[in-house]
């Protein structure tokens, strides 16, 4: 059997991976690519579109939809989990829901689903915005 192939390490991608460490908050593509820009790494939109993609593949990345509809990214736990959103700085906070948990296993099982996923999502002000 043949082990997965990993991308070839490159400096744009070592660029993205360490900006995405260092930087807490859900971004877009478009986003990520000006910052990178901006601390003088040129690198193509195309080129962060890819490796974004790829690192969410990898389960290195978590991808969610803004309220706009947009792809965003940021560097994220292992494991399920769902966050809190700033809809003005984009601070994330990662939060475990058990309760909803339980309310998705059972309304899954009440209509008769099985092997089900979610993805959840919750978009507010942090304190800060709201001062």
């Amino acid at each position: 059997m043949t082990e997965p192939q990993h991308p070839r390490q490159t400096r744009q991608r070592a660029a993205l991976e360490t900006l995405l460490d260092e930087l807490p908050g859900f971004l877009t593509a478009q986003e990520w690519h000006s910052e990178l820009n901006r601390r003088g790494t040129k690198v193509g939109l195309a080129t962060v579109y890819r490796t974004l993609q790829s690192l969410t593949e990898a389960g290195e990345v978590d991808m969610v939809r803004t309220p706009e509809g947009l792809a965003a990214y940021r560097a994220c736990s292992t494991g399920h989990h769902h966050h809190l959103i700033c809809r003005g700085c984009g601070k994330t906070v990662e939060v475990e829901l058990p309760d909803f948990e339980r309310w998705a296993d059972a309304a899954a099982k009440q209509y008769g689903f099985a092997d089900i996923d979610h993805e959840l999502e919750l978009f507010g002000l942090c304190g800060d915005c709201r001062a």
